[in-house]
């Protein structure tokens, strides 16, 4: 009963911003955004030291657009690495459809593809909303070679390769966002 409850360490730390760390980090923004921020590892870590007094946010991808629909379905499975894959296998899926070149998409094959992301996408429940501009996440040229992707998908000449090309991709794409990127949640005031 007469146990004395120290409040002073827990005051002056600031809180523990960690939503979940894996298979992607998700952190609560301190800062005010109504948008998911992408942000270097690296970066957020040296913006997060308790030491250090930031007057503005250090360089980061504000997802918008397609984007945000997509980190908003990567963040409802945020617990389950096999259903995030397989979304952002979807997602490459989808970015073909609208981004890249293909001889393949220009003949009735491009009906099976949709029939598979339709599919997907039910199986999924992921709905987009808004303009699909871009939907895949950008990464630093440094880590992932998107020139090299979008040559993989170019010269796919069965559409079995051209699964298997955006799998691969999409695979490395979902590693090096793992390890390379840390995700802020937009910050919802308090």
């Amino acid at each position: 009963m007469g146990k004395i409850i120290d409040l002073r360490d827990k005051l002056q730390r600031p809180p523990d911003t960690l939503i979940s760390s894996k298979p992607w980090e998700f952190r609560r923004a301190s800062w005010k955004t109504p948008y998911f921020i992408q942000m270097l590892r690296s970066l957020a870590e040296n913006m997060e030291r308790p030491q250090n007094e930031i007057s503005t946010t250090p360089p980061h991808f504000s997802l918008r657009g397609g984007t945000a629909c997509t980190i908003q379905a990567m963040y409802a499975n945020r617990h389950e690495e096999e259903k995030m894959r397989e979304t952002y296998y979807l997602i490459g899926l989808t970015d073909c459809m609208i981004n890249q070149v293909n001889p393949i998409l220009r003949t009735d094959l491009l009906r099976a593809m949709y029939k598979k992301v339709f599919a997907m996408k039910e199986a999924l429940n992921i709905h987009w909303h808004g303009t699909l501009d871009q939907v895949l996440f950008t990464i630093d040229y440094q880590f992932y070679d998107d020139l090299a992707y979008r040559s993989s998908i170019r010269r796919a000449g069965t559409m079995k390769e051209l699964y298997q090309a955006i799998k691969r991709g999409t695979d490395e794409m979902f590693d090096i966002l793992s390890l390379e990127y840390v995700f802020y949640c937009p910050w919802i005031g308090g």
